[in-house]
């Protein structure tokens, strides 16, 4: 189901990428503002020139739909299908495949969202900060914040498991109005809005309840940052800025992935519609 993800994953990307640099800047300990071409200061002080937008970095979330995909056919055939205990556990397996296999990849992205130059100074180039994170922590820096995006399997585990739950209610509502229907198989419109809504519906719950591992993620991988651990870095921020600063970003992180994931969810039942049609 490889071109089905990846067609899910690209379109929710390229409309709503522009969003992650403001939810990262929002997230880290020195929140930076830019308006148009004037020069602003961040909150300790350092100023800073715009930022470009990040690459087609999110085209790896084809990682996930394909570790789900895969999980989800196995564990099929262990537990009940489509059960509630087939999509957790394909959720969680999935994240954590994603999650090992592309940490070094977004901690760069993130140092690169976060770099602040002086207006005239060149950026960070990709290769300078893979030598910069290198030569400061060696190979374990570039796993710096795994921990937190560990703990925020947690948010896909939730999506999912609403989405699915939502998705069979509406085939089951579908199911009992088009009774005398020759074919129930067939989707219109309002199938797809109704994904779309499901999706924007459990992505919007699973963030709410786990957003704060982002906050925590992003401290954690901040250059020269004296945040060390997972619990280490949730104290420090709770003692330091109170319980709000764990929500820094929220509201623009959710413009951004509510309909990215709406998007994407029903780009991919889409495509899994027609492939299979």
């Amino acid at each position: 189901r490889s071109r089905e993800d990846t067609c899910g994953g690209t379109v929710g990307a390229i409309l709503t990428c522009p969003l992650e640099v403001v939810k990262t800047r929002l997230q880290s300990s020195s929140v930076t503002l830019y308006i148009s071409e004037v020069q602003l200061s961040t909150v300790n002080g350092a100023s800073v020139a715009r930022m470009s937008p990040p690459g087609p970095l999110n085209c790896l979330k084809a990682i996930y739909f394909a570790a789900y995909s895969t999980a989800k056919e196995k564990l099929n055939n262990v537990f009940d299908p489509d059960s509630t205990q087939v999509h957790m556990l394909s959720a969680g397996l999935a994240g954590f495949t994603a999650i090992t296999a592309t940490n070094p990849i977004w901690l760069i992205k993130t140092r690169l969202q976060l770099d602040a130059r002086n207006r005239g100074e060149k950026r960070m180039s990709a290769f300078e900060c893979v030598r910069r994170v290198y030569q400061s922590d060696g190979l374990r820096g570039f796993y710096r914040g795994m921990s937190a995006s560990y703990a925020g399997i947690s948010e896909t585990v939730i999506h999912f498991v609403i989405y699915e739950s939502i998705k069979r209610k509406l085939i089951e509502s579908k199911a009992n109005a088009n009774m005398d229907d020759e074919d129930e198989s067939v989707k219109d419109a309002s199938d797809f809005v109704g994904m779309m809504l499901a999706a924007a519906t459990s992505k919007t719950c699973a963030t709410s309840i786990a957003y704060p591992h982002e906050v925590i993620r992003t401290r954690l991988r901040e250059e020269g940052s004296k945040y060390r651990s997972f619990f280490q870095t949730l104290n420090t921020v709770i003692r330091e800025e109170g319980y709000r600063a764990l929500y820094r970003g929220l509201t623009t992180h959710l413009v951004r992935q509510i309909p990215n994931t709406a998007i994407m969810m029903c780009t991919y039942e889409l495509v899994v519609y027609l492939l299979n049609g």
